[in-house]
């Protein structure tokens, strides 16, 4: 058998109930005669309607009709149905076949198919369902640990409600705050013009500022120099002073020259003061400008934070908007989830009638066969209970002679091990007399070469005396 599953051969009588209990024989009254010699169509009967039963998805409209790009590369289509729906159904079956590592089903399998291979494909198939059952007995109590389908239906349509309400007022409340969002586009495009004058008009000042603070340097410069020449100006009038005894004349005219120095010393100190008063004018009227700035980069700093707070804003209503987008996507798969569930519970409702219906028959057939049964097993008790007896005698006569035996194998092995015990001291006691012996024999050894020796000399001493005897006698 070419198959790498492991599942054991049925016999046809063990086939021919299987199949008519699961619901896949072509007749219901199938017989192990049917399986042991089997029509041409009782393999593609069962596979046909194992496959509907347990392996096709319910719904699957492929009824073998083929398509027009078909059709078109055939003469007679209308001659064709039968063999498409074959080879369909030997396709079906070869692809589940394999995926249960049975192997090398061909289609003279399907069409001509020999008791051997009957059995063999019908043994793994009701395996399968063997083990499909023990499985499906197993996931039970899982599946009944599940929340009712009604009841998660009840909550999922209660979500989508109020999803559904929850959307409902996010665009409402949409709608109500777009005025206000439009109003606030357009404050926060005059704030950034605004912005940009106002950022022009700091830059000027700037320029305007650090013009003044150089014009400021300039004349502290001039006043630290006009000091400087003060003070030069007055210890010169200290030399002149003590000059003044000593030449009067001389000293009239330097004094003349030095008032009249003096006189325009006094000038360009006043025009100088002036100066300085129109420079702390203009000082004053530069911080009056740079305190007005202050205030207006304050407003403007106000107004960047009001602009932020609009782009915060924007970004929440586009993010509400992205997340409507995607709860709507949500709600809607849930719809087509509904739907889809929704038909597969009609669906699995009627096969779970038809089901029933034919587990019902099931029983009663079983029912009526194990009530056969029983009273057919009856019987053959009543004919077993004397051979129930003499098989209980042979079983104590059995157990006496094995206890007899057991008996006989200990004391059999006690006198081996004293045997043993015997053998070892004799061979101990023989290894010491070899060892005292060796000695002695090799002493042997050596007197019986000297011996050998000796009787070689002694036949060649008589052969000369004898041809020497020959020789007188000649």
């Amino acid at each position: 058998m070419a198959s790498g599953f492991g599942f054991p051969m049925l016999s046809s009588a063990e086939i021919a109930e299987s199949v008519v209990q699961f619901g896949i024989a072509p007749v219901a009254n199938l017989r192990p005669e049917d399986i042991a010699k089997p029509q041409p169509d009782l393999l593609p009967a069962v596979l046909s309607r194992f496959l509907a039963s347990f392996v096709d998805v319910p719904g699957d409209d492929e009824d073998g009709q083929l398509g027009f790009s078909d059709l078109a590369g055939l003469d007679n289509p209308e001659h064709h149905v039968e063999a498409i729906r074959v080879l369909r159904l030997h396709n079906k079956s070869r692809a589940f076949l394999e995926s249960i590592q049975f192997k090398d089903f061909t289609l003279a399998d399907l069409l001509r198919p020999t008791p051997r291979r009957v059995v063999e494909v019908l043994s793994a198939l009701i395996n399968f369902l063997f083990y499909r059952e023990e499985k499906l007995t197993l996931l039970h109590p899982i599946v009944n640990e599940v929340p009712d389908y009604h009841e998660r239906t009840v909550e999922l349509k209660a979500r989508i409600a109020e999803l559904q309400k929850e959307i409902a007022d996010h665009e409402l409340t949409e709608q109500m705050e777009e005025p206000m969002a439009q109003q606030l586009e357009a404050d926060v495009n005059a704030l950034q013009q605004k912005v940009q004058v106002y950022n022009k008009q700091q830059l000027a000042l700037r320029a305007k500022s650090s013009a003044i603070t150089d014009k400021k340097e300039e004349i502290h410069r001039k006043i630290t120099q006009a000091d400087f020449e003060l003070t030069k100006h007055a210890q010169e009038n200290s030399k002149l002073r003590s000059k003044l005894v000593k030449s009067p004349e001389k000293v009239q005219r330097a004094l003349e020259e030095k008032k009249s120095v003096r006189a325009k010393l006094k000038e360009s100190e006043k025009t100088a003061m002036q100066n300085v008063q129109e420079k702390t004018a203009t000082l004053e009227l530069v911080n009056k400008a740079h305190e007005k700035l202050a205030k207006q980069h304050a407003k403007i700093q106000d107004v960047q934070e009001q602009l932020a707070a609009a782009k915060t804003v924007e970004k929440e209503v586009k993010a509400r908007k992205a997340k409507l987008n995607d709860e709507s996507l949500a709600v809607r798969s849930f719809d087509a989830q509904i739907v889809e569930w929704q038909g597969k519970v009609h669906e699995m409702e009627e096969r779970l009638k038809a089901k029933v219906k034919e587990r019902n028959q099931i029983i009663a057939d079983e029912n009526q066969k194990l009530g056969a049964l029983k009273s057919e097993i009856e019987c053959k008790l009543q004919f077993l209970e004397p051979r129930e007896k003499k098989v209980e005698a042979m079983i104590a006569k059995a157990s006496k002679l094995c206890s007899e035996a057991a008996s006989v194998r200990t004391a059999a092995t006690a006198e081996q091990q004293k045997i043993r015990a015997k053998f070892d001291n004799i061979l101990k006691a023989f290894n010491t007399y070899m060892d005292n012996i060796n000695p002695f024999l090799e002493r042997l050894e050596e007197v019986g070469r000297q011996l050998a020796v000796e009787d070689c000399s002694a036949p060649r001493a008589s052969a000369t005396s004898k041809k020497s005897r020959a020789r007188k006698r000649t």
